[in-house]
């Protein structure tokens, strides 16, 4: 898993669309006091129940994994040109 060059705020960006996603499908609510953790796997396991990302091997099945296709997945949602893209 090689890092991405601004990983953390692909990060940030991919949990906020993915939390708008979630919200606006229904599937779930998110409250200020769940932990960035939570709010990455579910939305990791959203996304993959939407068929949006294929899912991680089983042997990579963890946070850092989730976090970095989390970021992946944002790099392809975002318009060319974006600053977290350059």
């Amino acid at each position: 898993m090689s890092k991405l060059k601004n990983e953390a705020e692909l990060l940030k960006e991919a949990l906020r669309v993915g939390m708008i996603y979630a919200e606006k499908r229904g599937a779930a609510k998110f409250e200020a006091t769940d932990s960035a953790n939570d709010k990455v796997e579910y939305i990791y396991k959203l996304l993959v129940h939407d068929k949006l990302i294929q899912p991680l091997a089983h042997e990579q099945h963890d946070i850092p994994h989730m976090k970095h296709k989390l970021a992946l997945w944002i790099t392809r949602q975002l318009p060319e040109g974006h600053r977290l893209l350059q």
